[in-house]
């Protein structure tokens, strides 16, 4: 039995790709942060009682700022394969934290492959680079595009990429990149512009919200479907060599898209609710972003399955299933054509 360590495993992409190795047998281990109030909402169907005999999901309490924690874990645990998802993520609280986002964003990663070198485990590492790397890019962008990122979260994952591609070629470890594009889903966090519009569209139903309101409407991006997502990482780590791969649907669509694909399935006009608010915006802008997978589709056999259209319908379904109200159902029999999973997209208040 493989055994596998996931920083952010109660993030978005963390509870998928948690879901996800456990259906492959793995053993998986979970960082999470100690905190007053429980964060572990979409892995607590996940999680069984660590001396009941079967159980494979185990999480251990640290922080990707203390570097000594990180050690003992990975040397008490000796992973397979470790996936580095945690992270200071959410591009405009970067512009507020630029110092945390460095420390924690950029330096957690060379404290992760610090602990791989010292500790001399063998281990293939995964580190979740992004598409906001990119920047003010020409578009599309692929894995010989130059970064120019525009945020403090982009350029400190600039460092932490550059970071994997050191340690794999100064020291021969298996460290790997996947710059993923923008993918989302019902797990999604309630300040990412996606699930923000979804929710905010269940609430406007229900009767207890009037208002959304937004920055750039105008930001383009290639957005897919995060379960997705999470397959390519293990197949990442699945090659013979360590490599780096640009991930995404070679589509891209505007936020003012998203609104009118979301509201649309909703009955709604977005017109009529959506309002900016200047500090939702950015210092400085990304404004377009489109993958060019074809390494991927090559090397991995990757493909995308759900589109842009197919992605609003199931967000929002789940929200208004969320708000106690009756969804069109739409989302659910795209999924099941796509010999997809309704139940993975168990529903999350954060």
């Amino acid at each position: 039995m493989k055994k596998a360590l996931i920083t952010g495993i109660t993030g978005q992409d963390g509870s998928y790709l948690a879901e996800f190795l456990l259906s492959k047998n793995y053993q998986v281990h979970g960082l999470i942060r100690r905190a007053s109030t429980f964060n572990t909402g979409r892995i607590d169907h996940l999680y069984a009682d660590p001396h009941l005999s079967g159980t494979r999901l185990f999480l251990h309490y640290g922080d990707l700022s203390d570097s000594g924690q990180i050690t003992e874990i990975i040397y008490n645990i000796k992973p397979d394969e470790i996936y580095h998802l945690g992270a200071q993520s959410h591009v405009r609280v970067s512009f507020d934290l630029p110092e945390y986002t460095g420390d924690i964003t950029a330096l957690g990663t060379t404290r992760i492959l610090e602990a791989i070198r010292r500790s001399g485990i063998k281990t293939r590492f995964y580190q979740a680079s992004s598409s906001e790397m990119f920047g003010s890019a020409p578009a599309p962008q692929n894995e010989k595009t130059r970064f120019q990122p525009c945020s403090p979260y982009g350029i400190a994952k600039v460092y932490a990429y550059w970071m994997a591609v050191n340690y794999r070629e100064a020291y021969r470890i298996f460290a790997a990149n996947g710059v993923l594009f923008n993918h989302e889903s019902p797990r999604r966090g309630e300040t990412f512009v996606t699930r923000k519009i979804t929710r905010a569209i269940a609430k406007i139903l229900a009767g207890e919200q009037d208002k959304l309101f937004l920055g750039n409407l105008k930001a383009k991006r290639d957005w897919g479907y995060a379960p997705e997502y999470v397959e390519s990482m293990w197949q990442i780590l699945q090659q013979d060599r360590p490599g780096d791969y640009v991930i995404g649907t070679g589509e891209s669509h505007s936020v003012e898209d998203f609104l009118k694909e979301a509201f649309g399935y909703a009955n709604l006009d977005w017109r009529k609710y959506v309002g900016i608010d200047p500090r939702y915006q950015r210092p400085t802008e990304v404004n377009f972003l489109l993958a060019d997978a074809a390494k991927a589709r090559k090397e991995l056999g990757w493909e995308p399955r759900v589109a842009f259209h197919e992605l609003t319908r199931i967000m929002v379904d789940c929200d208004l299933e969320l708000a106690g109200l009756k969804s069109p159902g739409e989302g659910k029999k795209i999924l099941k054509k796509k010999g997809l999973s309704w139940t993975q997209n168990r529903i999350t208040s954060g």
